[in-house]
């Protein structure tokens, strides 16, 4: 049973910015098509391919249908938030475990001085950003709520069709606010609480992880629109 501080406090906050943000974001995708879905608006985009066609080394899926996947970095974005874990006490090891580096990258970022140089992130589609949202949810409820044991990477179905794919985000969205809506005040500074192997989950409080969960949702969606909005601009009818 949720406490009272928990129910009106920290908790409360984040579910309304949560709630909030999915109301906005399904409202802005209603009436999504396959050919927006998979728009491609510059060469070299990462996207949602057939496995032997991937563009990229670490393309991953259960199926047929895969999500492009580069080699592993940290970009230049994160590079406070690796001084943050070393501030913390994490050792260049562990931090090099988390990001799925090797120690030298770490100890490259540690030593900079200076504003970072900007990332050259790959373009992604509308397929592509919903996917690995869905990935991360579903595997973020898997490793909270779940048993802790399926491979996030093989519990997404990326098959490219844009009802089909909405249709089953939102359901597992759901599922993932409802279940959140259960936690405890202790849950919330529990460390662990969230074992997803694909981050610093196992090692924040759980309070840390729904932030960044909301974040991460309110971010992809933020850019989902946007590329709504640039292809219906680019491909209107003169008139």
């Amino acid at each position: 049973m949720k406490t009272e501080d928990a129910s009106t406090g920290r908790l409360r906050l984040l579910l309304d910015q949560f709630d909030q943000a999915r109301e906005m974001a399904q409202v802005r995708l209603t009436g999504l098509s396959d050919e927006e879905y998979l728009w491609e608006p510059v060469a070299g985009c990462w996207s949602v391919r057939r496995r032997g066609e991937a563009a990229t080394p670490r393309a991953f899926g259960p199926g047929e249908w895969v999500l492009d996947k580069g080699a592993p970095d940290i970009p230049a974005n994160e590079y406070a938030e690796v001084a943050r874990q070393a501030a913390d006490g994490m050792t260049v090891a562990k931090i090099a475990d988390d990001w799925s580096v090797g120690v030298e990258r770490v100890e490259q970022i540690l030593a900079h001085t200076g504003p970072p140089d900007p990332d050259e992130t790959p373009v992604t589609t509308i397929a592509w950003r919903l996917a690995h949202l869905h990935s991360c949810f579903a595997g973020q409820w898997e490793w909270t709520f779940g048993e802790r044991r399926q491979d996030p990477h093989l519990l997404v179905d990326f098959t490219p069709s844009a009802s089909q794919a909405l249709d089953r985000f939102w359901v597992l969205i759901d599922r993932w606010r409802a279940d959140v809506g259960d936690v405890t005040d202790e849950h919330l500074d529990t460390v662990g609480f969230s074992q997803y192997p694909y981050g610093s989950d196992p090692d924040d409080p759980f309070v840390d992880v729904l932030a960044g969960a909301n974040l991460e949702f309110i971010h992809h969606m933020a850019e989902i629109a946007l590329l709504r909005d640039l292809r219906r601009s680019r491909f209107a009818a003169p008139g």
